[in-house]
């Protein structure tokens, strides 16, 4: 049997009701009754900050890092190599490591 959206929103507030304070629930006078605005309400109302702190901790340049993890894999891979493509593996890996520290001072340079 399918119960509707309020019915099991109804069942979650009465839940949680009971495990945050149990000595509510083990009364023997009923809670009064909650709308089903109210129990929409509070969920949006719960959200709002933990969405602020996401944002505040959102990555401002998340194609950089991965730029930088990328070339660090291409380091490690020329390193491992067993050859040295033709004389390029020494400028390659040197070009690497120019690129990485370039990419870190972007980072730092950045704070707005």
């Amino acid at each position: 049997m399918r119960k509707s959206f309020a019915t099991i929103g109804m069942s979650l507030a009465a839940a949680a009701v009971a495990v945050a304070m149990p000595a509510l629930a083990a009364s023997s006078a009923s809670p009064p009754p909650v709308s089903v605005n109210q129990l929409a309400a509070a969920p949006q109302q719960a959200a709002a900050p933990i969405k602020k702190a996401a944002a505040a901790r959102r990555e401002r340049h998340p194609e950089i890092r991965k730029a930088i993890a990328a070339l660090e894999r291409a380091k490690t891979d020329l390193q491992r190599a067993n050859h040295d493509f033709g004389g390029h593996r020494a400028a390659a890996l040197e070009a690497c490591d120019k690129a990485i520290e370039q990419l870190k001072l972007a980072l730092q340079n950045d704070k707005n």
